[in-house]
């Protein structure tokens, strides 16, 4: 007769079960499994940069109170060997029964891989060279019930690293370095920006009407006010009204939401720095962003050449510029498409090129319709793709020169869009005609296009200086300097569809 082996539910039921058994065991003896408090002396990290270099079979009179989660135990006869892991950092506890108070010893005894616990002892090495804390006393900080995941195997399920980050953190440590290096990222931006000058500003995350940007906004409905909402798409049209209230030179670092599908590159909601500034235009806008990614990446790595997917970058810069409309025609090799070529041609160079279009688009959509489906992936090296049609931009300035464009720009990076930036519109009349066409083309369906906003027309109103507006995505700049391909690797708590079962 053949025994079935227990499948993992029931395998991870009996064990929660143990656990359990062993909470109540912990209560009977007085211990209380989650306390309220307790304060260690030195971080597991400071305890090894204080004594790195201890000799082997050393003790170095110093007693230090340090706290951790357990992520090893083993047992040989009446000596214990702990490790504790916090914040990345692992420090073992050698744990001689002689040296550790009666309760303690009973603690012992009743401790799993995954649960906190506080430790106060002397620093020492080992025979063999391991720093250690040789303690005296432990004391439980929380009692886990169920158990972290296999030493040897990890969490090497995807879907499961994602959904349950708490345990990524705990057992991964790329996980842990990617997000270290977020923080760093997210710094360095920061420093950067108030550095130039710029002040730091909170605007609204709800919006009566979606705008700023050309994206399906997400709907929502305060019942107080009756009224429905939009979670923001971008900041812009506020950070705006701050130029227009005499601030001149603001910026936002924080999320955005568009309802739109998710990939290895999109998340409905993330991270985005955005500022404004008087008086510049995107000329000066490119030189901010340079600086920006540079500083990022000293700080981040130390370095602004490294590899992403295999590929060395440079963001050393100064980085190329050079036009949209150039890069179709060289694409192409309809070295005849202009601005206003028409739109019969224009249609037939995106039928050859297999690109495929909607009736209703006019030259300048299809024109970047091209210039997406054929050369922004192609761009590897940091580039400046500049001068975008005015149909596709219609918060920017028409060019100086030519009135058929704007001048507006974005980086591409490593095949993709890490930076979109104006020389902003400020002419309030042209501004509404411009909103108002986008709100035609929403009227006939097109779920992306703008509203009128009708208070910032007020505020342009107003007047405006010339301004230079540039937005970032944060989380491709983590990917692209942590050697990340997918974007649910740099959010925390990405979103997930919902699990079944």
């Amino acid at each position: 007769m053949t025994v079935e082996e227990p499948d993992e539910e029931s395998k991870l039921a009996e064990i929660v079960a143990g656990r359990r058994a062993k909470v109540e065991q912990l209560r009977e003896r007085g211990v209380e499994p989650y306390p309220v408090r307790f304060r260690p002396s030195r971080s597991l990290a400071q305890v090894r940069a204080e004594h790195e270099g201890l000799p082997a079979g050393e003790d170095s009179g110093v007693e230090v109170t340090v706290a951790g989660r357990v992520v090893g135990k083993r047992e040989l006869g009446r000596l214990t060997f702990l490790v504790l892991r916090e914040d990345g950092t692992d420090l073992q506890l050698f744990c001689p029964a002689a040296a550790l108070d009666g309760a303690s010893r009973e603690l012992l005894e009743l401790l799993d891989a995954g649960d906190w616990l506080g430790a106060t002892g002397e620093v020492v090495a080992t025979r063999t060279g391991e720093l250690s804390v040789k303690p005296a006393s432990l004391t439980l900080l929380g009692k886990g019930v169920r158990p972290l995941p296999d030493k040897w195997h990890g969490l090497s399920d995807t879907e499961a690293r994602f959904r349950q980050r708490e345990l990524d953190l705990t057992v991964n440590a790329e996980a842990r370095r990617v997000f270290a290096l977020r923080t760093a990222v997210l710094g360095a931006l920061r420093s950067e920006m108030v550095d130039r000058g710029f002040v730091e500003v909170e605007t609204p995350m709800l919006h009566p009407i979606p705008g700023g940007a050309t994206a399906k906004p997400f709907v929502t409905h305060h019942n107080a006010l009756d009224e429905d909402l939009y979670l923001r798409i971008a900041p812009e049209l506020y950070l705006k009204r701050l130029i227009a209230g005499g601030m001149p030179r603001v910026f936002e670092l924080g999320r955005v939401f568009r309802n739109e599908g998710m990939s290895t590159r999109h998340n409905p909601e993330f991270t985005i720095l955005e500022s404004y500034a008087a008086y510049d235009d995107y000329h000066d806008v490119m030189e901010l962003t340079e600086a920006l990614l540079r500083r990022a990446a000293v700080e981040a790595l130390g370095t602004v050449e490294f590899s992403y997917q295999g590929r060395e970058v440079s963001l050393a810069g100064p980085y190329r510029r050079v036009a949209l409309l150039d890069l179709v025609r060289e694409a192409t090799g309809a070295s005849d498409l202009d601005h206003d070529t028409g739109i019969a041609r224009v249609r037939e160079v995106c039928t050859d090129q297999g690109v495929g279009f909607d009736d209703a688009w006019g030259v300048g959509k299809l024109l970047l319709e091209l210039y997406e489906a054929l050369v922004e992936h192609t761009l590897w090296e940091p580039t400046f793709v500049i001068d975008y049609p005015v149909e596709v931009s219609p918060l920017a300035r028409r060019h100086r020169e030519r009135p058929e464009v704007t001048e507006r720009f974005e980086l591409i990076v490593a095949g993709r869009e890490f930076a979109n930036a104006f020389s902003e519109l400020t002419d309030p009349d042209d501004q509404r005609q411009r909103l108002e066409s986008q709100a035609r083309a929403k009227d006939a369906g097109d779920e992306e296009a703008m509203a009128v906003d009708e208070p910032y027309l007020r505020a342009m109103e107003l007047g405006l200086p010339p301004i230079g507006g540039l937005g970032v995505g944060v989380d491709r700049l983590v990917m692209l300097l942590g050697d990340v391909a997918n974007i649910r690797d740099v959010i925390l708590f990405p979103t997930l569809r919902p699990e079944r079962g």
